[in-house]
Parts: C-alpha cells; sequence; structure tokens
C-alpha cells in the first residue's frame, strides 16, 4: 500500500510555482496583445494616411476650431478639465493612494498602483518618440501644448486613472453606486479625449490610440500583478506546509 501511494503523489502532485507563473505570465502577454491589436491597426493607418482616418482628424479639427474661436468660456473650461487630467493632478493623487495601500497592509497593490501608473507614462513617452507625429496646425490656436501628438498621453492617463480606481474600487459597490461609477469613469475619460481634440492640441486618432494603449497597458499589469500575487501566496502556503 504503501509503495502504490508513493507510486500516486507525481501524478496528483500540483504544478510548480515556476510553472504556474509561466502559464499567468503567458496569459498576461495574451491580455495585452489582444488589447493591442487595435492600437497597431490604428498606428498602420495613421503612418499609411488612410484618407477615410485622415478626414475624421482634419474634420474634427477644424470644426471644433471654428466652434472654439468664438467661444472663450468653452476653451477656459477645456484648459481646466485638461489641467485636471494631468499629471500635476495624477501624481498626488496615486501618491495618496499607493500611501493609503500600505497604511491599509496592501504592499502589493501599493506596488500595483505606482508600476502602473508610472510605467504608462514612460510607455507613452517612448511611443510617442518612435511615432514621431507631430500636434494639428491651426492658424489660429486657441491652446498650446509641447512635444509630439501620437498618442495623446491626456487620453491614456485618463484611461489607465479610470481602469486603476475602477479596479480598486469596484468590488466594494455594488447595485446602483456600481453602475455610477462605471458612468462616470466613462464620462471622465471621454471627457478629456474631446478636450484635447476641442483646444486643438491633437487628432482624434491620437486620443483613440491613448485610450487602447492605456487599457492595454493595466490589461497587461493587472494579469502579471495577479499572477506574481497568486505565485506569492503559492510559496507561502507551500513554505507553511513544509514547516
Amino acid at each position: 500500500m504503501t509503495s502504490r501511494r508513493a507510486a500516486a503523489t507525481p501524478a496528483t502532485a500540483p504544478p510548480e510555482p515556476g510553472a504556474r507563473f509561466g502559464a499567468r505570465a503567458l496569459l498576461a502577454a495574451f491580455a495585452l496583445a489582444l488589447v493591442a491589436v487595435p492600437f497597431g491597426l490604428l498606428l498602420f493607418l495613421v503612418q499609411d494616411r488612410w484618407p477615410p482616418l485622415l478626414e475624421v482628424d482634419d474634420g474634427a479639427r477644424d470644426s471644433l476650431h471654428s466652434f472654439a474661436v468664438t467661444h472663450a468660456g468653452v476653451v477656459t473650461a477645456m484648459q481646466t478639465l485638461s489641467t485636471l487630467g494631468s499629471a500635476v493632478v495624477y501624481l498626488p493623487l496615486f501618491a495618496l493612494v499607493a500611501v493609503w495601500l500600505l497604511r491599509s497592509g496592501r504592499p502589493r497593490l501599493a506596488i500595483f498602483v505606482v508600476v502602473t501608473a508610472a510605467g504608462s507614462a514612460g510607455l507613452n513617452a517612448l511611443v510617442k518618440l518612435a511615432v514621431h507625429r507631430a500636434r494639428p496646425v491651426l492658424p489660429d490656436p486657441v491652446a498650446h501644448a509641447n512635444g509630439l501628438s501620437f498618442p495623446s498621453g491626456h487620453a491614456q492617463s485618463a484611461m489607465v486613472a479610470a481602469s486603476l480606481l475602477g479596479l480598486l474600487a469596484l468590488p466594494r459597490l455594488h447595485g446602483a453606486r456600481r453602475a455610477i461609477a462605471v458612468a462616470l469613469g466613462v464620462a471622465w475619460v471621454l471627457a478629456i479625449g474631446f478636450a484635447r481634440v476641442f483646444l486643438g492640441v491633437h487628432f482624434v486618432s491620437d486620443v483613440l490610440a491613448g485610450y487602447v494603449l492605456g487599457a492595454a497597458w493595466v490589461a497587461a499589469m493587472a494579469a502579471a500583478f495577479r499572477a506574481w500575487r497568486r505565485e506569492r501566496s503559492a510559496e507561502a502556503g507551500g513554505a507553511a506546509a513544509g514547516g
């Protein structure tokens, strides 16, 4: 009986921690690729100067600009919205979130928030350098922005911020509160994108690319950190069982 049990043990033993982590890392890569496919397609269309996309970009730029030059109050509102959706607000916000998570005894979540938020900014800068698309040129601009245009950093940051806050808050919300939170997050992301196009500092395709790249980044980071958390938990459980 003893020999039979010993022989059966390897067949029923759980996979090694490294194998589990490898499988989950593969899922993280798949999640990134799945969401990044639209970004790759959009990038190709922008670089290929696809006429229908150019028509949308130029049409939105010109029509919104013609409205903006005669409505200074709306321009001010859009500039204020852009400031609220910039690093001036996001940096202290996520620093406070990370500190709160640390004090709540959730250091892995704090690391996830910091790495995802900071990594998104670095990723956006790298992609902008690689694509090197100039910002829209207007005869009488109502706003100015430095740097390159594709993808929109504001749109990407809005998507990442809304996704991060949603991942942290939604598990605690139910029913109408959850629906309201989701609606507010979607409205914030759309409003920031609209403000950047309205001010004439981004094309529509820049904003769409920022949305997609931000979603891809959060999906990849969430999958990777979930795998890391489960791996550490499995190792801790194995060490406790062995002890």
